[in-house]
């Protein structure tokens, strides 16, 4: 079963949301975090990002900026105000971009259905990330932006859902890149907390550190607490939580600096031992088992040779790990793309168009633009226990954080 509760949110008055949301902590960096809420006071990112408001060079994982989060947090609250909902409750929140649309539910999920795997894993996380954000958690006693969880359609659910999107909204702002951010809060519960009981698995689409990180902040304070009952709010995690159909992956695709020593003929001879290559291809590869290669101002069609034994295994046979395993390690000489700055990742929207420039400016010898991984594939390799090949999937459209926050 997947537990969901409703929570208190945190938030901010309907008519400062859109000056408060802002992206995710962790798809900017510190550069970039300053540049968008430069003039912004109430910018969510000088609670996420406060290294921002610090001198250039700060440690972001130094003590000052830790205190920062927690000062610039307090400010936020008395000045913007962020108000404490008086009810428990559930939300709904609408991402529209494009001509793509999706709605999640806003709850609280169990961490120890986390702990236990019935909320299912895809990638494996780093310590440094968990510790920064087990400390910003921990010292704030807030979550303050939530984890993208995905379930099988329920037709159930989906009723639900479409019933309560007829009322008014609390929140619809259109950020900067132009997508729209709506959320409901809901006068009921009890339906789809009754309905989620009968959803068996929960699986994280994005946000797998912060879910790690809750984790650990929920031993943490559980530590610190003299009468630990298994209720308080730090036991469960925010999240928001989509159906598997309405999910939509971005191609996360590879540059790589340098051709490892080798001329480019020589190059594209060690590249044919294991797929057939074709010129003048199409810049994005129109299925799996297909990959596009930019090399020398031209796109290339690569594709397993017929002869070649084809991948057994769920991870194994995925388009992210064949490229590893027959090209960027054996080719290249990629043997770990967590760690060997010769290889660089261009997600989501950017596209083609950035593979393209960053071989024509010299930054890159080579570029790989991939099919994006599929929400079957997702989880079928988080069902299996299994993990992916790091940079394997781009969640567009990424929700926005401080617009609900859940006290812990």
């Amino acid at each position: 079963m997947a537990v969901i509760r409703p929570f208190r949110a945190l938030r901010p008055p309907t008519e400062r949301a859109q000056a408060v949301a802002s992206v995710p902590y962790d798809v900017v960096n510190t550069e970039e975090a300053r540049a968008l809420a430069s003039g912004k006071p109430l910018s969510f990112l000088h609670v996420s990002r406060p290294e921002i408001d610090l001198p250039d060079g700060t440690d972001i994982y130094g003590d000052a900026v830790y205190r920062k989060a927690v000062e610039n947090f307090e400010k936020l609250i008395a000045e913007c105000p962020l108000e404490k909902e008086a009810e428990p409750s559930l939300y709904l929140y609408r991402l529209i971009m494009g001509d793509h649309e999706q709605v999640g539910i806003v709850a609280c999920c169990s961490i120890d259905e986390y702990d236990s795997n019935t909320i299912r894993k895809h990638e494996r996380t780093r310590r440094d990330k968990e510790d920064d954000r087990t400390r910003h958690m921990v010292m704030l006693r807030a979550q303050t932006g939530p984890v993208f969880l995905t379930y099988r359609r329920s037709a159930d659910i989906d009723e639900q859902v479409s019933a309560a999107l007829t009322s008014a909204p609390l929140f619809d702002i259109t950020a900067e890149d132009g997508i729209r951010h709506t959320i409901w809060r809901l006068a009921e519960t009890d339906a789809l907390v009754s309905i989620f009981d009968a959803v068996p698995l929960l699986y994280i689409a994005d946000g797998h550190h912060r879910a790690a990180s809750a984790s650990r902040a929920r031993a943490e304070l559980r530590d610190q607490s003299f009468t630990h009952t298994g209720q308080e709010d730090y036991n469960y995690f925010l999240t928001v939580i989509f159906p598997d159909s309405q999910l939509q992956i971005l191609a996360y695709n590879r540059a790589v600096r340098d051709l490892n020593g080798l001329s480019q003929e020589d190059f594209l001879t060690l590249i044919r031992r294991q797929f057939t290559i074709s010129e003048n291809a199409k810049p994005a590869p129109e299925k799996r088992g297909q990959w596009s290669m930019y090399l020398d101002g031209k796109w290339y069609g690569l594709q397993l040779s017929p002869e070649t034994t084809l991948p057994d295994g769920v991870v194994q046979s995925l388009d992210v790990s064949i490229l590893q395993d027959r090209l960027l390690d054996p080719v290249l000489g990629i043997k770990d793309i967590r760690t060997d700055k010769r290889i660089d990742f261009v997600g989501g929207l950017r596209g083609t168009k950035e593979l393209e420039r960053l071989v024509n400016e010299g930054k890159a010898a080579v570029a790989f633009s991939l099919h994006p991984t599929t929400v079957d594939e997702l989880l079928m390799v988080s069902d299996a226990n299994q993990i992916m090949p790091p940079k394997s999937t781009w969640f567009e459209p990424k929700l926005r954080d401080g617009l609900l926050i859940h006290s812990i």
